[in-house]
């Protein structure tokens, strides 16, 4: 496993107030980062994302998987789903990010954008089966895409690129106080796939 090297500070908060988000920049080395890209395109298990909407269930272009140390339950959207055991690749990952961050995480939500025309809209992940403030790791492999934040009160943004094989941190308050979003764009047509590992507070909620 090979750490890329490069000179973004990882300790800056982007964030001006109310919360911490750390990018880390290139995770991976080009190589690396395209061998977990087209390994994770080919053995994870992608269905279309779910949601209930005004009453309706919506499916997503999108699609997502959900994967834990237990077969976990993550509730958002009012669709619960149960996690996956992990793989070799999301394992291999989890720990670069862990030894990297200091951070550990008992689960991953990830979901693969086709082309630039998916997005998600403004949300925050609040969900009360996380575990509260604690740290979600986002990491990035394919297309780069912008990536915008927007306060809850102020209606402040921060936007960053992230880019292929990069981490992004989101830790602290950020949820409480920030909205965020992956702007969709008709310039990419390219596939990006996105790693959230995240940190299920309750595992009374978990399936043995």
């Amino acid at each position: 496993m090979h750490l890329f090297n490069n000179i973004i500070d990882e300790k800056r908060n982007r964030l001006p107030k109310d919360g911490i988000v750390n990018y880390y920049g290139k995770l991976f080395d080009q190589k690396e980062a395209d061998r977990y890209f087209q390994m994770l395109l080919a053995n994870i298990d992608w269905r279309h994302d779910e949601a209930i909407i005004f009453g309706k269930k919506i499916i997503t272009k999108r699609k997502v998987a959900w994967y834990g140390d237990k077969q976990f339950q993550y509730t958002y959207s009012k669709i619960t789903k149960l996690a996956l055991p992990w793989s070799n690749e999301l394992l291999q990952i989890k720990f670069v990010t862990e030894e990297r961050t200091g951070e550990t995480f008992n689960s991953c939500l990830l979901n693969l954008y086709h082309t630039g025309e998916e997005g998600m809209a403004w949300h925050s992940d609040g969900e009360t089966d996380l575990k509260k403030n604690t740290a979600i790791a986002s990491l990035s492999f394919g297309a780069e895409r912008k990536f915008a934040f927007k306060h809850k009160q102020t209606k402040e943004k921060v936007e960053l690129v992230l880019e292929h094989g990069s981490l992004l941190v989101m830790k602290g308050t950020t949820q409480e106080h920030w909205l965020h979003r992956l702007p969709p764009t008709k310039l990419i047509s390219k596939a990006r796939v996105n790693l959230t590992f995240r940190t299920i507070a309750n595992d009374v909620k978990s399936q043995e």
